[in-house]
């Protein structure tokens, strides 16, 4: 049954890649097919082919299942014309909430509506909300209300349909959204509607929100016993499950050591509280003549065992590798009841057959892959084993398979993995699994607050070691992120390395695994320019690659106090692409939308110089030596591609305008194959004193429209100079600005300029060679079938 369980996944796995899911008629003929095969292989079980037909009919049952799976969830969508206006829901909050900046968000199942809206939306309830006509903060915190899981509530919302930012190599939040099955997004409406928010329930008694009450409570709980503790959050993720508790720069240390899969629940984690139910059940029942008289001892710790994984996956929230660990510690102990002796594949496949009939939307997980393919890889080297060698060999020999076994898919999900992984590991699982879990799930059952502190002075004196292997030099390998034949081609090499030993060949494994590490990233020929609008929302961020150098122009917004443009889609962009290193950095002006990541970018990127119009007072240009005014007439020239400043002027510098947008750098970059005009923030006045200098050196094939194309921009007088033939429009989708505004496009459209827009396409690529200009972008070339097109 393995291999039909494989074939299912597969099936699963291809629906997932399509743009749009068949229609009904095919899909009935594709279940048809698929029974046909199943009739054909029962007729044909005892012939050496009879397990073809099998397969096939797996594939194909795991791809209509998919199918009917989405088509379900895609049923429930909300309307274009019920975004953004007031929507009165009654509902109750279904999730955990969420702290953010400046209030909460939560999950919601609405109840009743005043419009048709899908029944799991996520909202967000805000302290304060400028836009809406607040007076003060003050009078917003008075609006505001703090929510608490199994709630009713009584809202007004203003909703969206779930549509996020789409760039190259970077994170699919909509199919985020999607496998949680949540079809709207959006927030609490508070200026001046007080009495339309009201909690109608302290609580609704049913059993999946008595478990979120709990987590809640047992994060409230942790919380107040480790006011100041820096771990707390991770002891709160390790007991209930909520990785939201742990603060980003802690990720960012996990991931350098490697053991990020230890600060969640894992699936090590359940099989040791499986395996201490298991333990204590077995313990009563053999003390028990009556109880063992009844059933025998080694049946009632196998349950013991699966209701203590089921218990602890419902309080961590049930994810996948939780889910996968429970489902495999659910098909021994049946296998115990009924008599039979599994094979450790056949646990394994039963589990995975599991997870994809309860959700086929986990294969868009990363951490379904690695929580399978890390226990895949540990069967794999256990098995046909003769003897048992020494527990301390035998770990040193898991970690390296393990290590080895997964680098093919962290290199093509992450772009990276961590050299010191091995020695961290070794260090951080016993600690983790046998130490600080079993105490963090002794906290949250007993209300002593010494065992929290306990539990974080051994995770604090972990933490300690782990920093000093995550500031080596050699921590972690970065690169490009690898083509699919590389990453499949690896995958043989790590299966041939971890054969047992005395094998044949078998170090040729490792030649398999060079093109995956050496080979180099694609860049564009001399004379050529590959440009990449980034789809950062409400802003401008533009990366611009030539054959040997790199230049980043703006950095987009800041969203929150820890998250911005850089560390969210800059940073992880250019470590997909192989940029290492930027020549340079251009900041048109000081507005977050424009310099929200430049922090973290510098931080992060070696940058040789940085150029821009901020203040002499800004805090990216004090102490900064790399740092140098942007003004016209400066030029300079890369692998036969021209660069060049044409806006503002040395003199505006004394006399700065009120508004930063009118000093907005303005770069034209000039190939054989054509030009484009990058225009940051200008308004008509700028764009005018722009024309005065010469009307001639604005003209470009391409260009982005000025300020998100705001109404105050873009003049007859300007589109006709830059007489561009394409025109790319970075906004945010449903932005509160309105941009980009009727007017101005309809003024680009009446000179038969082609209007390309980040916040329906997704990111913009511009390929400059052969003569002409390439656009690629990244909705259509990643689109799948739960992908938000908007409306143009």
């Amino acid at each position: 049954m393995r291999f039909p369980v494989l074939l299912f996944a597969l099936g699963i796995w291809l629906c997932q890649q399509q743009p749009t899911l068949p229609e009904a008629s095919r899909l009935w003929l594709l279940a048809g097919s698929a029974a046909l095969g199943l009739a054909l292989s029962f007729l044909l079980r005892r012939r050496r082919l009879g397990g073809i037909p099998a397969l096939a009919a797996a594939f194909l049952a795991g791809f209509v299942w998919a199918s009917l799976y989405g088509s379900w969830l895609l049923s429930e969508s909300l309307a274009a014309a019920d975004e953004g206006r007031d929507i009165q829901l009654t509902g109750v909050v279904s999730g955990l909430p969420q702290e953010l900046d400046q209030g909460r968000r939560f999950d919601f199942q609405v109840e009743n509506a005043s419009a048709p809206v899908p029944r799991h939306i996520s909202l967000a309830w805000y302290r304060s909300r400028p836009t809406e006509g607040n007076d003060s903060v003050a009078e917003a915190d008075k609006l505001f209300r703090e929510v608490h899981a199994g709630e009713r509530w009584r809202l007004t919302v203003r909703l969206k349909r779930p549509h996020a930012n789409l760039n190259p190599h970077g994170f699919d939040y909509e199919a985020w959204l999607f496998e949680r099955g949540v079809r709207a997004t959006g927030y609490v409406r508070t200026a001046k509607l007080t009495e339309a928010n009201e909690r109608l329930s302290d609580f609704v008694w049913r059993p999946g929100l008595v478990v979120e009450r709990l987590r809640e409570g047992v994060r409230r709980h942790f919380f107040e016993a480790l006011p100041d503790a820096e771990y707390a959050g991770v002891l709160v993720a390790l007991a209930v499950g909520d990785q939201q508790s742990i603060p980003s720069d802690q990720w960012l240390l996990f991931s350098r050591t490697g053991i990020t899969h230890l600060m969640s629940i894992s699936g090590l984690h359940v099989t040791m509280v499986a395996g201490l139910g298991w333990w204590l059940v077995a313990w009563i029942w053999r003390r028990n003549p009556r109880l063992a008289l009844r059933l025998p001892a080694q049946k009632a710790a196998a349950a013991g065992g699966v209701m203590a994984a089921l218990a602890y996956c419902l309080l961590a929230g049930f994810g996948v590798p939780a889910q996968r660990t429970l489902y495999m510690v659910s098909v021994v102990a049946l296998a115990l009841w009924s008599g039979r002796n599994l094979a450790s594949s056949r646990i394994l496949a039963l589990a995975l057959l599991a997870v994809l009939i309860l959700d086929p939307l986990a294969v868009l997980s990363a951490g379904f892959w690695l929580s399978f393919g890390a226990v895949s890889i540990l069967f794999f080297i256990g098995s046909g084993r003769l003897g048992r060698p020494h527990w301390l060999r035998e770990s040193v020999r898991a970690q390296w398979a393990v290590t080895l076994g997964m680098l093919p898919a962290l290199l093509a999900l992450f772009q990276q993995f961590s050299l010191v992984s091995p020695f961290a590991n070794a260090l951080a699982i016993p600690v983790v699994t046998f130490v600080v879990t079993p105490l963090a799930l002794l906290g949250a059952v007993l209300p002593v607050d010494a065992i929290l502190w306990l539990a974080h002075g051994v995770l604090a004196w972990l933490m300690a070691a782990m920093e000093w292997l995550a500031a080596l030099p050699i921590a972690t390998w970065q690169q490009q992120a690898p083509p699919a034949w590389a990453v499949l081609l690896a995958l043989t090499g790590c299966a041939v390395l971890l054969l047992p030993r005395g094998f044949p060949g078998r170090a040729w494994g490792a030649l398999a695994l060079l093109p995956l590490l050496l080979l180099p990233p694609d860049r564009p020929g001399p004379g050529e320019l590959v440009l990449t609008v980034l789809d950062v929302g409400e802003g401008l961020a533009i990366h611009a690659q030539t054959r040997n150098h790199d230049l980043i122009y703006d950095t987009g917004p800041q969203f929150s106090l820890d998250a911005n443009s850089g560390n969210r889609i800059i940073i992880p962009y250019l470590r997909a692409v192989g940029v290492r290193r930027l020549d340079g950095l251009v900041i048109s002006h000081q507005d977050s939308d424009h310099a929200g990541g430049a922090a973290s970018l510098l931080e992060a990127v070696p940058t040789d110089w940085v150029a821009s119009s901020l203040p002499p007072e800004h805090p990216l240009r004090v102490g900064d030596a790399r740092h140098r005014p942007c003004f016209a007439g400066q030029r300079w020239s890369r692998d036969g591609v021209v660069f060049e400043i044409l806006y503002p002027a040395w003199e505006g510098y004394a006399a700065r305008p009120k508004k930063a947008n009118d000093m907005s750098c303005v770069l034209r970059i000039t190939t054989p194959s054509g030009s484009m005009l990058l225009t940051g923030d200008l308004e008509a006045r700028s764009e005018a004193r722009l024309l005065q200098g010469s009307k001639a050196a604005v003209k470009s094939g391409a260009m982005t429209v000025p300020h998100q194309g705001s109404r105050t921009s873009s003049t007859p007088a300007f589109i006709e100079a830059v007489a561009p033939s394409l025109a790319v429009i970075p906004v945010g989708y449903r932005n509160r600005f309105g941009h980009p505004s009727p007017d101005t496009l309809e003024r680009y459209r009446e000179r038969g300029v082609r209007l390309l827009r980040t916040d329906l396409d997704g990111a913009v690529t511009l390929r400059f060679a052969g003569g002409g200009i390439a656009v690629g972008t990244e909705r259509s070339a990643r689109k799948r079938y739960w992908h938000d097109i908007g409306e143009r």
